[in-house]
């Protein structure tokens, strides 16, 4: 017995079960369907088949459970031989329920074949699968036990090759050590001759490239500073530029404050005073009238000076053009 013959004894357990368990459930939704369409309200007629139905499919979960558990070698407990035995017996009782409303005996025993056969065969059939996997159990024991005593044999074996082997290794090892050592130290003096050379030579190129480098940051640290200097410097400048822009704009305003707070001329102010006062008044956006007040001169001409501050060029145009008159 192997394992090909194992699997062909459940493949046709298997095989043969499921034919009875299917050949069962079709036997009995023929014969319960119409006993529940005798028992069921015309409206209802087509649910007749689901209680068949329903007690197959917990046959089938039944078997198949049961196959699932016997090749893992577990047991389920009471409740799924409870759950077996029930859905056995209720199949026998709705297949033979309409011969016995009838006290038909042959009919009861007719249609009592298939329940019982399928109560038998799935109880025989989970007893034969226990069995198989108790079979199946031992003689991967016993494929498991020899195959350790050949592993066990094959490793002593490399094991004795081995030691053999490591034996004539060693003899061969000590004889040639000797020279090995030697061209060994040979070959060890040199190269530390030559690693202290290298050694010296990378210092001397680091203490080089350590004397550029300082000087490098020497030089950055010195342009950096000249920067800053500078940087701070412009910063200065701009910083006073800025200032008296400020207070050249602040004389501007006040004057600008005076010129327009001293009220209309009594009479016509010289033309230069005259000038900054269109010029501030132009700046506050005062009519032409009444800057022609604060200076004393026409209306005219403080249009003509409002038109230079609108439009220099125009302004200059209309100089030019008085001068030529």
């Amino acid at each position: 017995m192997n394992a090909v013959h194992i699997r062909s004894a459940e493949k046709a357990l298997s095989v043969g079960t499921w034919l009875i368990v299917f050949g069962a459930m079709l036997f009995s939704v023929l014969t319960v369907t119409p006993l529940m369409s005798k028992h069921t309200a015309d409206a209802w007629d087509w649910t007749a088949p689901i209680l068949p139905l329903v007690v197959d499919a917990a046959v089938v979960i039944v078997v198949k459970l049961d196959d699932v558990l016997a090749r893992l070698g577990g047991h389920g407990g009471r409740w799924p031989v409870v759950l077996r035995w029930m859905t056995g017996l209720m199949t026998l009782a709705l297949n033979t329920a309409d011969s016995a409303l009838k006290k038909d005996l042959v009919g009861m025993s007719v249609h009592a074949v298939a329940p019982l056969l399928l109560i038998v065969t799935a109880e025989t059939g989970l007893a034969y699968r226990r069995a198989i996997a108790r079979a199946v159990s031992d003689l991967e024991a016993r494929q498991k036990a020899e195959r350790e005593e050949r592993e066990q044999a094959a490793r002593e074996r490399e094991e004795r090759a081995r030691t053999e082997a490591r034996e004539e290794r060693e003899h061969a090892e000590r004889l040639a050590r000797e020279q090995r050592d030697h061209e060994a130290n040979l070959v060890r003096e040199q190269a530390e001759r030559e690693e202290r050379q290298r050694r010296e030579e990378r210092e001397a190129r680091e203490r080089a490239e350590a004397a550029d480098r300082e000087a490098r940051e020497r030089r950055e640290r010195e342009h950096e500073q000249r920067e800053r200097e500078r940087e701070t410097r412009e910063r200065q400048a701009r910083e006073r530029a800025e200032a008296e822009q400020r207070e050249r704009a602040q004389a501007v305003e006040r004057e600008r404050r005076e010129l327009l707070s001293r009220g209309p001329a009594e009479s016509k102010l010289p033309e230069d005073e005259a000038r900054r006062i269109v010029a501030a008044a132009f700046t506050a956006s005062l009519p032409v009238r009444q800057a022609a007040e604060l200076s004393g001169w026409s209306v005219g001409w403080v249009s003509t000076r409002y038109a230079e501050h609108r439009e220099p060029d125009a302004g200059q145009r209309a100089g030019l053009a008085i001068a030529s008159q």
